[in-house]
């Protein structure tokens, strides 16, 4: 019989009984749940900052563990990007669902359905084959060397028009794997069955191996649900520390990764305007030997050398930053030679003045972007932050607004 565990994200629930198999089960994902033995043979179980559901476990040891996140579904996915002319145009019901996987199931069907109704996305996909008639152009060394020069048959490269193509490929695996999370409706399941007898003939791309495209004139409609597809897709595998990933029946979102995502969008389109820009995840040496690699999470470009360094944590600032929070950043700032280090929570309350570092001219700024709060008062936030690193070391600098055409 399968146990069904029900979990708030980063928070610890009451202790309960759990058999050999369910600890068993649940001890191969600790990145989802830590689990804590308490009096009485029961357990407590905490879940970590990831949100979802997933199925775990086989006969005595199976477990459906759902994990809801702390915000409202429409502002989760209003901070994932790209989706917010799906919310606002009421195009869907499932915005006021407080259960992710289902409303993300629904935005997803109802955003392919969209893509489709144009028609399934065609494409040129280049074929080298052996053919009896000539069709492109000849392969003159293949023809010469497997043919022995016989026009049996002719050895052509050609650009073939057809639907097998990596959009429709991502859309498709997408697709069948929606069918198949816990808690989807039936009317999305029977909707995403249908778009998927549309692509009669297409493979399927599958977790982990998901082919690459980008974004064109061409598969401009396609756009939104690919957004979707690629996270439905990514979120059908968990990365263990040391292992390879492993599958799992479900899908979870990684909040830390979220939060740091929202926060580089906000940034890069906040200090464009300042003749700034943003780049994410840039690996660095932090020795002279260059033995240690180091990636912060933002770092700011200004006229083509970093000035500052940005660091995204998803949690709740109480009281003073962590050590290890600001030794971390002491050290980027530290071995790229910048002044100033940034630190920005999801939630708390921001120290008034930076931490000037002892012998050196580092400081290191505290700053929260409070995800509970309305639209409005984030964006207002999000300004703020943006305001004061356009200023960085050297001052205020002048926005430069586009020249309207």
């Amino acid at each position: 019989m399968t146990l069904h565990l029900h979990l708030a994200e980063a928070t610890a629930s009451l202790p309960q009984p759990l058999t050999p198999a369910q600890i068993a089960t649940l001890a191969t994902v600790p990145e989802l749940v830590t689990i804590t033995p308490t009096a009485g043979g029961r357990w407590r179980l905490a879940g970590r900052q990831r949100v979802g559901t997933v199925r775990l476990g086989h006969k005595d040891g199976a477990i459906e563990l759902r994990i809801r996140p702390k915000l409202p579904v429409r502002r989760l996915l209003g901070l994932l990007g790209d989706y917010d002319d799906i919310w606002q145009n009421r195009q869907i019901t499932a915005a006021t669902d407080h259960l992710l996987v289902p409303a993300l199931a629904t935005v997803f069907a109802r955003a392919a359905e969209r893509a489709l109704r144009g028609g399934v996305l065609h494409g040129y996909v280049y074929r080298e084959d052996a053919l009896a008639v000539i069709r492109g152009r000849i392969r003159t060394s293949a023809q010469l060397s497997r043919r022995m020069g016989l026009p049996t048959v002719i050895e052509v490269a050609y650009d073939d028009y057809l639907a097998d193509i990596p959009e429709n490929h991502i859309l498709l695996g997408a697709i069948e794997l929606a069918q198949t999370l816990p808690g989807v409706a039936d009317t999305t399941i029977a909707l995403l069955r249908h778009l998927a007898g549309r692509l009669v003939g297409i493979v399927s791309a599958r977790p982990g191996a998901l082919p690459t495209w980008r974004p064109t004139r061409l598969n401009e409609r396609y756009v939104p649900a690919l957004r979707l597809a690629e996270l439905i897709l990514s979120g059908a595998s968990l990365q263990q520390e040391g292992a390879q990933a492993i599958q799992i029946d479900g899908f979870i979102l990684n909040m830390a990764q979220i939060f740091e995502r929202f926060l580089t969008r906000q940034l890069t389109t906040g200090l464009l305007p300042y003749g700034l820009r943003c780049v994410a995840q840039q690996g660095h040496r932090l020795d002279q030997q260059r033995r240690v690699l180091i990636q912060p999470d933002i770092l700011i470009y200004r006229d083509g050398r970093p000035t500052a360094v940005v660091d995204a944590k998803y949690r709740t600032l109480d009281g003073a930053p962590p050590t290890g929070h600001l030794f971390q950043l002491i050290s980027y700032c530290t071995a790229l030679g910048l002044a100033e280090g940034h630190l920005v929570y999801a939630s708390g309350t921001p120290s008034a003045e930076p931490y000037r570092i002892k012998k050196s001219d580092i400081r290191v700024y505290v700053h929260v972007l409070d995800l509970s709060q309305g639209s409005t008062d984030l964006a207002i936030a999000v300004a703020a932050l943006v305001d004061r690193l356009a200023a960085g070391p050297e001052g205020p600098r002048q926005r430069v607004d586009p020249i309207p055409l």
